[in-house]
């Protein structure tokens, strides 16, 4: 039974007599999906059939057709498999708060699920199909291994003050997830004009970025497990290498954790499980829960999430005591974006991402602290690294990605450090500081001939 502390109301409307439909949205998954599992419990309990319903959103925040053709190719396998449990599928297309409540009349639904998402764009949909609803609308959090909204009531200030409070609970989550099994009551099946084929769902969004080749990975639930069970048994043993771009010490599953395509408690799980070594199991357990589920917090809690004003206010008054310092270069987006700065390291970090749809997590950090010194202001800043993140990554407008940036550009969940020009009180990194981690020059030759 799915635990009571995942389960958000977006309205207070008893169950009535109906279909279930599960509206899935952030966590693409059959397997290991508890807002699955609590949307078939609810529909067993009511002796109604089951819907599993997707809403694909013409144009996503920042995301090309490359991130979707990753989404769709995964999603098309989902109407064979559901049906193989008796579950019927709903696609559809359209902007979810237009869509859904329609979809909800036509199948005459007494519940409506969802899983959990703290993006802005994505909360303001489910307020406004909860204003339109007539029946219940239930959240479940399928994404976290703790519930964001049961760990924490408030935007935390660091890792440090939210692991404390993982550490006192974690045991309790860490547990098997029960798998769907076939449903008992047939659902009438649902017309639609979703289209097909991922090339065709690739049209609703922006074009291609030329030359980007994401071959490194399959998208899918299979793909994903499979990826999963390699880094498990074999890739944690390097993950000592993790901070060096130059080698394959990173596990390449944040595209399936973002995409849902993989849970990360189920990853927790494997990994626990490996027979790598101890130190570095607690280290990759240290990203995949406290600071994923850190930032996650901070889209949850701080709606300027992605701007200046979400900043710490000693980060907004230092970063704004040096508003007019000089800058030692200043860039404009385009120039950013084409990665022709003077400085050939970070033009190599910007090329890894255009060209494979991922760029290493260290220079992700490197990368983001030279946009914030070469342009005129922390909000320019901030637009540029996010449009750029957004575009080319493949597990880009994710909280990560937004929590990263915040802390690269604006010292969230950070501390103050020395005082410098431009940078004010912000962890500042250099050019120097790289060539003493790791073999830059190679980076460079790979990324940027």
């Amino acid at each position: 039974m799915v635990d009571k502390s995942r389960i958000h109301h977006y309205n207070n409307i008893p169950l009535t007599e109906g279909p279930v439909i599960y509206w899935m949205q952030r966590d693409q998954r059959i397997s290991d999906n508890w807002a699955l599992v609590y949307a078939q419990e609810q529909a067993l309990t009511l002796r109604q059939p089951l819907y599993v319903m997707f809403c694909l959103v013409p144009g996503f925040l920042d995301a090309t057709a490359v991130q979707y053709r990753f989404m769709l190719s995964s999603l098309t396998e989902m109407p064979a498999r559901l049906a193989s449990l008796n579950i019927a599928w709903i696609p559809a297309k359209g902007h979810p708060h237009a869509v859904i409540p329609e979809i909800v009349k036509q199948t005459g639904a007494g519940l409506l699920v969802t899983d959990f998402n703290p993006l802005r764009v994505v909360t303001s949909w489910k307020t406004a199909i909860a204003a339109q609803l007539s029946i219940a609308f239930h959240e479940v959090d399928a994404h976290n291994i703790i519930p964001a909204r049961h760990i924490s009531a408030k935007a935390e200030f660091s890792a440090f003050t939210l692991r404390r409070k993982i550490a006192k609970v974690l045991p309790a989550f860490i547990k098997d997830i029960p798998a769907i099994s076939p449903h008992s009551f047939t659902a009438t099946p649902v017309m639609n004009s979703m289209i097909l084929t991922a090339d065709e769902y690739a049209s609703v969004s922006r074009p291609a970025p030329r030359g980007q080749d994401t071959s490194w990975i399959t998208a899918g639930e299979n793909a994903a497990a499979n990826a999963m069970h390699e880094f498990a048994d074999h890739g944690l043993n390097n993950y000592n290498l993790r901070n060096d771009p130059n080698e394959k010490g990173q596990s390449g599953l944040s595209p399936y954790l973002h995409f849902g395509q993989l849970s990360a408690q189920r990853l927790a799980q494997e990994v626990s499980n490996s027979p790598a070594p101890a130190e570095a199991k607690a280290a990759f357990i240290e990203e995949l829960i406290v600071r994923k589920e850190l930032a996650d917090n901070l889209c949850l809690y701080n709606p300027h999430y992605d701007s200046f004003e979400g900043f710490h206010a000693w980060a907004r008054a230092t970063l704004n005591k040096h508003r007019d310092d000089p800058r030692p270069y200043l860039y404009e987006a385009h120039i950013f974006e084409k990665a022709e700065t003077h400085d050939h390291l970070w033009n190599a970090a910007q090329k890894e991402m255009m060209g494979s749809g991922k760029m290493h997590g260290f220079m992700r950090m490197y990368w983001a602290k030279k946009i914030l010194e070469w342009t005129a202001s922390p909000e320019e800043a901030m637009a540029v690294a996010i449009y750029l993140n957004d575009t080319y990554e493949l597990d880009g407008r994710d909280p990560n990605g937004y929590a990263g940036i915040a802390w690269s550009i604006g010292g969230v969940h950070d501390r103050a450090w020395g005082e410098r020009p431009v940078f004010g009180m912000i962890r500042y990194m250099n050019f120097q500081g790289c060539l003493r981690k790791f073999d830059v020059k190679r980076y460079i030759k790979t990324w940027a001939g």
